[in-house]
């Protein structure tokens, strides 16, 4: 189980990683920036976006330290839900794949829940 755990970590921490680094802050994924500029407003969409690259960054190291990692997971679920209610209902056309979207987003929470709270060998309770 720690393999499956171990594996799943490296890929939760790459798709914040891919996220922060490629897409908002080489900015490599224009979209990114025209999602912050439509919420937030385009005077400190560059600037936003960098600091939300940065903020996904430090989010992929946190995952792969290990530190507080049930707290971590709980951080992550909440801002993946929040994030994507926002651009469900205020940018769906700038989406990828428009409000399917949101069902990624669901099962990646899924996701980080079930690796944490069930396949973390550090936490389950091996009592009867």
């Amino acid at each position: 189980m720690k393999s499956i755990y171990n594996i799943v970590i490296y890929g939760i921490a790459t798709v914040w990683m891919i996220n922060g680094l490629f897409c908002k802050v080489l900015n490599l994924v224009p979209r990114h920036e025209e999602i912050v500029a439509r919420i937030l407003g385009s005077n400190y969409s560059r600037i936003l976006t960098l600091l939300i690259g940065c903020s996904e960054i430090l989010m992929a190291i946190w995952i792969l330290t290990g530190i507080n990692s049930r707290f971590n997971a709980i951080a992550q679920i909440v801002i993946i839900a929040a994030m994507n209610m926002l651009e469900f209902i205020l940018v769906p056309d700038l989406l990828l794949w428009g409000r399917f979207n949101s069902l990624f987003a669901f099962l990646f929470i899924v996701l980080i829940y079930f690796n944490e709270f069930h396949l973390n060998p550090k936490k389950i309770n091996y009592h009867v």
